[in-house]
C-alpha cells in the first residue's frame, strides 16, 4: 500500500488536518487512511498511535485438528451467502482481497495493495503475486475479473451486488495486467475495499467455479476441503504450500486441519461439548448471545473473548404489504418498544439500546440522535388516525433457537397491548426463518456488525438502477430523499460533512423507516485455553490462520 507521502491519496492531507483539528478521532482516522490505501505502518505514524506490537508466541506449536461446534448448512454458492457460519468454514478454504481484524482498519489479503483516484471513481487494486489455488493453478487477474462478474451478475442474486451494484457493473471491471485490475466507478465510494470483505465476497477460481463450492473446492486459503455433509460435519485438511508463512519461515497453518461439527442449534449441547473438551470453540456468529458465556465464564479451562460490535436485531416492517405500509402504524408498533425493558430480558442488559435507525454509534459518521421513549398512548392515536380505531393483529416471524429475539418478541407483544396492537408470535426453526427472512411481513432479523453506516445502509435500504429493493432489501423500503443522500456519502471524504449527511439519513430512518432497533449487543468468542492466537473479531469471523493448539 501507499507509503510515499507525495503518492498518497489528496484526501489523507484533509484527514490529517481533520484529526489535529479535533474533529476526527486517531481510530477514525486510521479506518478512513486504509481505504484510501495508505500502509498500516504509515497510518499509525501519522495518527500519532504506536504500531501494535505482535504479542503472540514466538514458537508456536504445529500440529492438531481444531474442533468447532456449529451448523452445517447447505453450501452452493459462496456469494449467496445469508449467514456468517457457512462463510467461517469456507474462508478456510477460499479468500478475500481485503479483511479487516477487531481493530476494524482494511488491510491487503489477496491484494498487495490499491490506489485511489482523487475523485474516488477510479481504484486499481494490485493482486498479490506467489499465490496459487490448492489445485496448482496461479491466482491471476482472471480471477478477480471473474469474481467481479459474479456478483455483478442479477441472476446470482448475491447481496455483492446491492452492495456495488450502485456504482459499478461489469463494463467497469478492467483486467490491465496478469496482476492488476482497474475499477472504473460511476460515482465516488470511499467504501470500496472494505466492501471487498463482506462475507460472501470470496475470490473464486475463474476455471473451474460453476456455481456450487462443494463440487469444485478450489480456493487460495490454507485449507483443502475433505468433506462437507450438510447437518454433519464439514472436514478440512492443511495445505503444505500456502502462501502466508509462519513465525518459523513454514507455510501456514500451525494446525494439520479443522473439524466443525454440527451438534444442533440448540446451545446446550454445544456447551456441554465446549466444557468436556469434546470441541476446542462453539461458533457464536449466528446466534451471538450471553448465554454462552455466561454459562463457562467461571471455567478455567475456557478463554471468554468480549468484543463491542454493531450487531443487533432488526424489527422489520414490510412496506409493500398492507398494514405496513402506512408509516403511522409502522411508527406505532416501533412506539411499543419499552428498550430498557428489551435489553434488559431479552439480552441480560449485555449491550446499548438503539434507535430505530441502523447507524451504530462507534461507525465514524454515526450522528447522536435521541433514544425513542416508549409510548403506547402516542402509538394508540397514530393507529386510529391510520384507520384501526380498536387496533389491530399482526404475526410476527422468529426463529425459535434465538432465545433473544423470542424474548424480544414476548416483551414487544406485553407492551403493545396497551397501544391496541395484538401480536401473535409464530416461532419457527432457524433454518425455516432463513428460508423467508425477505418475505415476512413482520419479523425479527439478526443483522450483523459492519464497519461503516453507509455500508449497512447501501445492503439493506435502497434499490437497484431498475428501483427494485436490492437482495438484502427485506422491507421493500425505498425513499427517494434517503437514497440521494446515501449516494452522497458513499462519495464524501470530509467527516464533518459525511457525519451532517448522516444526521439526516438517521432522522428520515427514525421518522419514516422500516425498522425497529432495540438494542445492540456485546459479542464473546468463547474457545478452549489451549486455542491460541485467536481475537475476538467483531463479527466473530474465524481468522484463524496463525491458530494454534497446545498440547
Amino acid at each position: 500500500m501507499t507509503t510515499d507521502s507525495k503518492s498518497m491519496h489528496p484526501g489523507i492531507h484533509q484527514l490529517k488536518r481533520d484529526l489535529q483539528n479535533g474533529a476526527l478521532s486517531r481510530r477514525a482516522f486510521l479506518r478512513y487512511a486504509s481505504l484510501l490505501g495508505l500502509s498500516t505502518g504509515t497510518a499509525y505514524a501519522l495518527s500519532g498511535l504506536p504500531l501494535p506490537k505482535n504479542a503472540w508466541a514466538a514458537s508456536p506449536q504445529r500440529g492438531g485438528v481444531l474442533k468447532v461446534a456449529c451448523q452445517i448448512q447447505k453450501i452452493t454458492h459462496p456469494a449467496q451467502f445469508s449467514w456468517i457460519m457457512p462463510s467461517n468454514i469456507l474462508r478456510q478454504v477460499a479468500e478475500y482481497l481485503t479483511w479487516f481484524g477487531a481493530d476494524n482498519i482494511t488491510k491487503p489479503m489477496l491484494l498487495s495493495s490499491w490506489n485511489a483516484s482523487e475523485d474516488l471513481k477510479t481504484w486499481t487494486l494490485n493482486l498479490r503475486q506467489g499465490v496459487t489455488w490448492n489445485n496448482g493453478d496461479r491466482f491471476v487477474a482472471d480471477d478477480v475479473v471473474f469474481t467481479f462478474n459474479q456478483w455483478l451478475d442479477k441472476e446470482v442474486k448475491s447481496s455483492m451486488y446491492g452492495l456495488i451494484g450502485g456504482y459499478l457493473d461489469p463494463s467497469g471491471v478492467e483486467k490491465v495486467d496478469d496482476h492488476t485490475v482497474r475499477l472504473h466507478l460511476k460515482r465516488p465510494e470511499i467504501a470500496l475495499p472494505e466492501h471487498l470483505f463482506h462475507y460472501p465476497a470470496m475470490v473464486l477460481h475463474h476455471k473451474s467455479f460453476e456455481g456450487d463450492f462443494l463440487r469444485a473446492p478450489v480456493g487460495t486459503g490454507p485449507y483443502t476441503l475433505e468433506t462437507y455433509k450438510e447437518g454433519e460435519v464439514a472436514i478440512l485438511k492443511a495445505r503444505k504450500d500456502y502462501w502466508q508463512k509462519g513465525v518459523d519461515g513454514k507455510p501456514l497453518p500451525y494446525l494439520d486441519g479443522m473439524q466443525f461439527i454440527d451438534l444442533g442449534g440448540d446451545l446446550a449441547p454445544q456447551i456441554a461439548a465446549l466444557k468436556s473438551g469434546e470441541v476446542h470453540m462453539i461458533d457464536a456468529s449466528d446466534n451471538p448471545g450471553p448465554v454462552v458465556m455466561k454459562s463457562v465464564k467461571s471455567d478455567a479451562h475456557i478463554q471468554v473473548l468480549p468484543v463491542t460490535t454493531g450487531t443487533t436485531r432488526v424489527l422489520r416492517m414490510r412496506v409493500d404489504q398492507k398494514p405496513f405500509s402506512d408509516n403511522r402504524v409502522r411508527l406505532a408498533l416501533k412506539l411499543c418498544q419499552n428498550r430498557e425493558k428489551i435489553l434488559a430480558l431479552a439480552f441480560e442488559g449485555e449491550g446499548m439500546q438503539g434507535q430505530d435507525t441502523h447507524v451504530y454509534p462507534s461507525h465514524p459518521e454515526y450522528c447522536q440522535v435521541a433514544t425513542p421513549a416508549y409510548d403506547p398512548s402516542r402509538a394508540k392515536q397514530l393507529l386510529a388516525e391510520a384507520g384501526y380505531p380498536k387496533g389491530l393483529a399482526v404475526d410476527l416471524a422468529v426463529a425459535s433457537e434465538w432465545t433473544d429475539v423470542v424474548r424480544y418478541a414476548e416483551v414487544l407483544k406485553q407492551d403493545a397491548l396497551p397501544a391496541g396492537i395484538r401480536i401473535n408470535i409464530k416461532t419457527m426453526p432457524t433454518s425455516q426463518y432463513w428460508e423467508k427472512w425477505t418475505e415476512v411481513p413482520l419479523g425479527i432479523t439478526p443483522w450483523t456488525h459492519r464497519p461503516l453506516g453507509t455500508m449497512i445502509l447501501n445492503l439493506a435500504y435502497i434499490a437497484d438502477e431498475e428501483g427494485k429493493p436490492v437482495s438484502w432489501n427485506e422491507t421493500r423500503w425505498v425513499d427517494p430523499e434517503f437514497s440521494e443522500l446515501l449516494v452522497k456519502a458513499n462519495g464524501t471524504l470530509d467527516v464533518e460533512a459525511r457525519r451532517q449527511i448522516f444526521c439526516e439519513l438517521e432522522k428520515i430512518q427514525q421518522e419514516r423507516g422500516s425498522i425497529g432497533i432495540a438494542y445492540w449487543m456485546n459479542s464473546w468468542m468463547c474457545a478452549s485455553q489451549k486455542l491460541k492466537q485467536i481475537t475476538a473479531h467483531p463479527n466473530l469471523y474465524m481468522l484463524f490462520n496463525e491458530a494454534w493448539l497446545e498440547s
